[in-house]
């Protein structure tokens, strides 16, 4: 994995063991199995698949976009073939317990294998993250009966999965959703809607497809307190598990994407003909309750995924930069002298340390992130109650943070690479297209805006916000010990008072009753929190990095010092962000609140 494609193996170590220390999680019953030889085993699996049955077919899919053939999905024989090696490796269960026939990973290596699915063919692994997310669902919520019919097929990868929330009327808005859901004497309900913008949908990749499906039970409570959750199967299930007839569900058409076009996306509508059966999970109108399990699973994935796309662009454009050679420095004025690498010419290298600062940044938090969810098993409460807090804050953050500067790492591999980048003979162009979905998806990052500083910075009179301010502060401390970091950890320091002082400020006016003028600049308090999470995370790295260095091989002693430079650079040319981002958030700036719809 040295030259992978897909990930930066040094840094990839760097970030579990160094910086998160995951071999921790051993002590832990569930994983008590494990450690690093088993967490590198599989993540080197997930790797040779993903280079050896994603990779390749990810331009062929990106070619041959689904079709829609007698109401039937059709899909290049390749998606099948890498999802059926997925499955026989037991990557659809790497989180299941072992009785299960699970790997019983940790949530994070099992993220960081997926990251290896994500960077080499977005699409293909889109089928099996929804379902695993299904199967996550259903093992928090559903009955034991429900389990065995739908969610013990899926963790046997004989199933699929998907979540059925957007409508084409409502989109975002799930309190405009009018999908019904009618109770039957037998326990059942039948279910009348439509649903738009359902991925993995409809295809025959597997035995049947699980919809989580939202709707609302006549005369519930209005809007989101109204809506409860639905297993409606593509196929009927037996109680001896055996499958059915169709159930009433059909596919009215797909939606033809701009990029991720080997994942099918669907416009699928039930109860055309008035017998969609579908069965009530948990309790009534507890739906959106039940499926933020799944959607905040689903955020995570889809920072990560950004990321990776982020990344895979990002590697190879240093490797092209590397190779390339064109164009000499300013002061070289022999025209017959040898044309330099690009690496070489001072922009270049700005972009490439650009990307390298928010792929690597948003990677360590992702996986942070993912680590947070595994925490939920420590003995000691305050270590579980904490890193929910911590997990709450941080999940807006990196899956906007994290699919914006992706999305703009894209486009400065595209830069580098120069017109090549711009064409189809190169990655790089479809990795912005698959990426450009992602700012878009499990809830735009307008919404997470909104839900974090509206209410996750807000909550418990602000705890989490106050939790992660005293992280930041103990890591300032760390570092501010060494003089060569002492001027960053005073930098982040001071950014960090300023995001506590924003977020009360914007509490303050949303208590005097001025709530659309306080969270009408939400979009710069998640640059505000992000860049100081991201500058955290950073300085961690670089204080790690130093006291490395000491003793560091030469190899590793290059390593380290890129590490180094690339804080010190976030810090020089993207933190002071932060000041700006404070005071438009702080003092309200009114000018786009203010504006007027007939001004335009």
């Amino acid at each position: 994995m040295s030259s992978s494609p897909l990930i930066d193996r040094r840094h990839l170590d760097f970030m579990l063991y160094e910086l998160l220390e995951v071999e921790r999680l051993a002590r832990y019953p569930r994983f008590a199995e494990h450690g690093r030889e088993t967490f590198d085993a599989a993540i080197e699996l997930a790797h040779q698949l993903a280079v050896s049955k994603f990779l390749p077919h990810n331009r062929k899919s990106d070619l041959n976009e689904p079709r829609m053939v007698d109401g039937r999905v059709e899909l290049i024989p390749e998606i099948g073939e890498s999802l059926r090696a997925f499955n026989e490796a037991g990557f659809m269960a790497v989180l299941a317990d072992f009785e299960d026939g699970g790997m019983q990973l940790p949530f994070v290596i099992g993220a960081v294998c997926d990251c290896m699915f994500s960077a080499a063919n977005p699409s293909t692994v889109a089928y099996p993250a929804l379902a695993r997310g299904v199967a996550n669902l259903l093992e928090a919520y559903a009955s034991d009966e429900q389990k065995r019919l739908y969610m013990k097929p899926i963790v046997d990868g004989r199933y699929y999965g998907t979540m059925c929330l957007s409508e084409p009327q409502a989109g975002s808005s799930l309190a405009d959703i009018k999908t019904q859901a009618e109770p039957q004497a037998d326990g059942s309900y039948r279910i009348s809607g439509a649903k738009m913008w359902i991925s993995a949908g409809d295809h025959e990749l597997g035995e049947n497809i699980v919809h989580l499906v939202l709707a609302k039970i006549p005369g519930g409570p209005p809007g989101v307190r109204g809506i409860s959750l639905f297993i409606v199967p593509r196929w009927r299930v037996g109680d001896d598990g055996a499958r059915g007839p169709r159930n009433d569900v059909s596919l009215a058409g797909l939606n033809h994407k701009m990029g991720q076009r080997g994942s099918v996306n669907t416009f699928l509508k039930f109860g055309e003909s008035g017998d969609c059966h579908g069965y009530l999970v948990g309790q009534p109108h507890q739906g959106l309750t039940y499926m933020f399990h799944m959607m905040n699973e689903e955020r995570i994935g889809v920072g990560l995924g950004a990321v990776q796309q982020g990344s895979a662009a990002y590697l190879y454009s240093l490797q092209y930069a590397r190779e390339r050679r064109q164009g000499r420095h300013p002061d070289q004025k022999d025209p017959a002298s040898p044309p330099l690498p690009l690496i070489e010419h001072a922009d270049v290298r700005r972009m490439l340390l650009l990307q390298k600062c928010w792929v690597e940044g948003a990677q360590a938090l992702g996986f942070y992130t993912a680590l947070l969810v595994d925490q939920a098993l420590d003995p000691d409460d305050t270590v579980r109650g904490e890193s929910a807090l911590l997990l709450d804050l941080l999940t807006p953050i990196i899956k906007a943070w994290g699919s914006d500067y992706s999305l703009k790492a894209n486009e400065l591999a595209i830069q580098i690479l120069g017109g090549y980048g711009y064409t189809r003979e190169y990655p790089v162009e479809q990795c912005y297209r698959d990426n450009r979905i992602n700012p878009i998806h499990e809830g735009t990052n307008g919404i997470q805006a909104l839900d974090l500083l509206g209410r996750k910075a807000m909550m418990q009179n602000g705890a989490a916000l106050k939790l992660l301010l005293r992280e930041i502060g103990a890591s300032c401390a760390q570092a501010a010990a060494l003089p060569e970091l002492q001027a960053l950890a005073a930098q982040l320091g001071a950014a960090a008072k300023l995001a506590g002082a924003a977020t009360a400020a914007v509490g303050q006016r949303m208590a005097a009753g001025e709530v659309r003028l306080g969270l009408a600049n939400a979009g710069h308090y998640m640059t505000l929190l992000g860049h100081v999470v991201i500058g955290w995370l950073w300085l961690r790295q670089a204080t790690i990095a130093q006291n490395a260095l000491a003793t560091a091989s030469e190899a590793d002693t290059a390593f380290y010092q890129g590490k180094l430079q690339a804080c010190r650079f976030f810090f020089a040319h993207e933190l002071p962000q932060v000041e700006l981002a404070a005071k438009l958030v702080s003092e309200a700036e009114p000018s786009a609140h203010a504006m007027r719809a007939e001004w335009f």
